[in-house]
């Protein structure tokens, strides 16, 4: 295991290859018409209704478990996903007695199924209010199905930290048995992270599980989310492919020549090895894809059998980001 928690490599006699089981699937992409992924024209069909997302979604949550995933993720702010995994949930009894659901609360989906015309997608709001809203709809669809809940996309500044009724009402949900934790996101992820450890109740860790954004071009948060894998969190790696910017559809500038040269010499997808990347790093619990079609779950899916050596890992490092750039393109994404 390497010494510095950031630096995507490990032990160099060996080689890193991921398990399937290590895999997750979020619902993002396919919960609600628009989304920031790049391509979405491409992936979704021509009509957006909500049956033909329920039946995408459900097509790729039959071929994810077939494939040995048995994590999967949503958010009460991804349109109907909630409701999508609690339908195929009832109709795959003994899926659902295997699997782990993780979803998250705290973005309110105010889009109302449009792609245009929409001054905000998602409104957020870490508010007990909201919080006891949330969970309410939450259990009214995935009932006892809910393992792991996190608060959305906390950031350092954020009420979920410091807030002590709020702390008392998530301790309670942890008391029931449901992982409680969070998710983060912007440039100082790391800070937030390790505020998050900070935080007890009754003398008692409060949070226990994490999802971050970690990929090539964004590792800032590496070290904060070993020390919550040393503590005994939940690590779950989000946005992977970086919005897309890692398929091999997008990625075709400078930025990702060494991912496009790996790819060449290995006989890989693109996307294949940057989820592999990630899940080779010895903190990540379960590494998520967030295909929108069956093509790219497959081909995700092939970062299980992809073998990462130090070299290869080593060069892939390069191809790291300075986190405030990192975050300033996101947020010039799209809704599409």
């Amino acid at each position: 295991m390497p010494t510095d928690p950031a630096a995507p490599t490990p032990a160099p006699a060996e080689a890193a290859r991921p398990h399937a089981a290590r895999l997750g699937l979020g619902t993002a992409a396919v919960g609600r018409p628009g989304y920031i992924t790049l391509g979405r024209a491409d992936d979704l069909p021509a009509e957006r209704t909500v049956e033909a997302l329920r039946e995408r979604t459900h097509a790729l949550l039959d071929a994810a478990y077939a494939a040995g995933v048995r994590y999967f993720d949503t958010a009460r702010s991804y349109g109907r996903a909630e409701e999508f995994l609690a339908q195929w949930l009832a109709e795959h009894p003994e899926a659902a007695a295997e699997v782990t659901v993780g979803s998250k609360w705290g973005y309110t989906y105010t889009a109302d199924w449009r792609t245009s015309g929409v001054t905000a997608h998602e409104v957020k709001e870490h508010s007990t209010a909201v919080y006891e809203r949330q969970i309410r709809e939450t259990r009214a669809l995935l009932g006892p199905h809910l393992d792991v809940y996190l608060v959305h996309s906390v950031t350092a500044d954020s009420p979920a930290l410091t807030d002590p009724a709020l702390h008392e009402r998530l301790a309670g949900l942890a008391a029931e048995g449901v992982r409680v934790g969070l998710s983060t996101s912007g440039p100082a992820q790391a800070d937030t992270i390790r505020r998050a450890l900070a935080v007890t109740v009754d003398g008692r860790p409060l949070f226990a599980a994490v999802q971050a954004t970690w990929n090539l071009l964004e590792t800032s948060a590496a070290p904060a989310l070993a020390e919550a894998h040393r503590a005994g969190w939940l690590v779950v790696v989000k946005e992977g492919m970086a919005n897309g910017r890692l398929a091999g559809r997008n990625a075709t500038g400078p930025d990702t020549a060494p991912l496009r040269t790996l790819a060449t010499r290995t006989a890989t997808t693109p996307d294949a090895l940057a989820l592999a990347a990630a899940a080779a790093q010895p903190w990540a619990d379960i590494v998520l894809s967030g295909a929108a079609t069956l093509d790219q779950l497959a081909s995700n899916l092939t970062a299980a059998e992809a073998v990462l050596t130090p070299d290869d890992l080593a060069l892939l490092a390069t191809m790291a980001e300075p986190a405030d750039a990192y975050w300033r393109t996101r947020s010039s994404l799209p809704w599409a």
